[in-house]
């Protein structure tokens, strides 16, 4: 089971290779995992039985943080808690 202080983070840092890191709310995060699905061939066994690329989505921004599309080529995602400015 995932840390609940997890569930309480609004945004993540989501990296992919070649690209400069981006902060994303948590819902922009679960639609970029789930495009991030979509457009693989198939889906890694752990994820097939959820039915649709957006349920696999929450599992995994619920229990991982990183998505293997070919050898060599990850994708990482990690909750941030933004404190606010002084």
């Amino acid at each position: 089971m995932s840390d609940p202080l997890i569930r309480a983070c609004d945004h993540y840092v989501v990296l992919e290779p070649g690209k400069p890191e981006r902060l994303l709310s948590s819902d922009d995060t679960l639609t970029w995992l789930t495009d991030q699905l979509d457009n693989m061939s198939v889906l890694p066994s752990d994820l097939r039985e959820f039915g649709s690329s957006s349920a696999a989505a929450e599992r995994l921004l619920d229990t991982a943080c990183d998505l293997e599309l070919a050898p060599g080529f990850n994708l990482q995602w990690f909750a941030v808690r933004l404190e606010p400015g002084t």
